[in-house]
């Protein structure tokens, strides 16, 4: 099992979906938890594309294509900060925001039309699925799911309470 993190790095899954905007409100959260944790928390980006946002998949397998070209969560960031955009431009929106970061659009271009990313997100769906997430976002971490799609409220200090507990060497 060696993709299982050392018990001294806590992972968080963060269920995510690039084209909703209850993942976009949750990113000030995210930042939070970067800058208190730093490399003593795992941020782990998986996807749950929602059928009801129809470029959701595509943009699950663009933030693949930016994870393997190294800027993952800052493509993130960037695409959920302009949700509306996406929703009306679709798949070359997509593409040009990888060329904002500097990224390698071409080859975004490439990978949204070869699916070479679309196993990775079906494989999260449908674990996502397994472990009951009906909506993004949503975090696993230690063990315990946290339903962030109803409401943010409180979710950053239970993640951090969970963290804490981890890194403390508690179960």
């Amino acid at each position: 099992m060696s993709d299982l993190p050392s018990a001294s790095t806590p992972v968080l899954d963060v269920w995510c979906e690039l084209q909703c905007t209850d993942c976009r409100t949750a990113l000030d959260d995210l930042r939070a938890l970067r800058a208190r944790y730093g490399d003593r928390l795992e941020l782990r980006l998986r996807h749950f594309p929602l059928e009801k946002h129809k470029h959701s998949f595509a943009a699950a397998q663009a933030a693949e294509e930016a994870l393997e070209q190294g800027r993952g969560w800052d493509y993130v960031e960037a695409v959920l900060g302009r949700v509306e955009q996406l929703d009306r431009r679709g798949e070359p929106f997509l593409v040009e925001v990888a060329g904002e970061l500097g990224l390698d659009a071409e080859e975004f271009d490439t990978a949204l039309i070869d699916g070479r990313h679309i196993l990775i997100v079906d494989a999260d769906q449908a674990e996502g699925k397994a472990i009951g997430v009906t909506g993004t976002p949503t975090y696993v971490i230690g063990g315990e799911r946290l339903d962030g799609g109803k409401s943010q409220e409180g979710l950053r200090a239970r993640v951090e309470e969970i963290a804490d507990r981890l890194l403390a060497g508690g179960e």
